[in-house]
């Protein structure tokens, strides 16, 4: 495994502009998710899905759902940048 110091600075700088990019998506995917569907719930009710009004499905179910699926990408994309940048972490025997 190498050290991010190891790595040249055009690949450091790459490495860290899609973590930036990464970051900022998840970021605002939560926002959206926790005050934009909080602030709109009126009108998102007015949407049912599965018997139940939409802004309460995002209350109850869909922003937990979305969360886990945000933990998951993140996790998975930054090892897979790990991986491609030389940089990832050794796994324990």
């Amino acid at each position: 495994m190498k050290e991010l110091q190891e790595v040249s600075k055009e690949q450091r700088d790459l490495y860290w502009k899609k973590n930036i990019r990464l970051t900022t998506f998840t970021l605002v995917i939560w926002f959206v998710v926790t005050y934009v569907c909080a602030f709109f719930v009126k009108e998102l009710n007015n949407v049912v899905i599965f018997g139940f009004p939409f802004g309460y499905y995002m209350g109850a179910q869909g922003s937990l759902i979305v969360f886990v699926w945000l933990i998951f990408n993140y996790a998975f994309k930054m090892n897979k940048y790990d991986k491609e940048f030389g940089v990832e972490e050794e796994e324990e025997k």
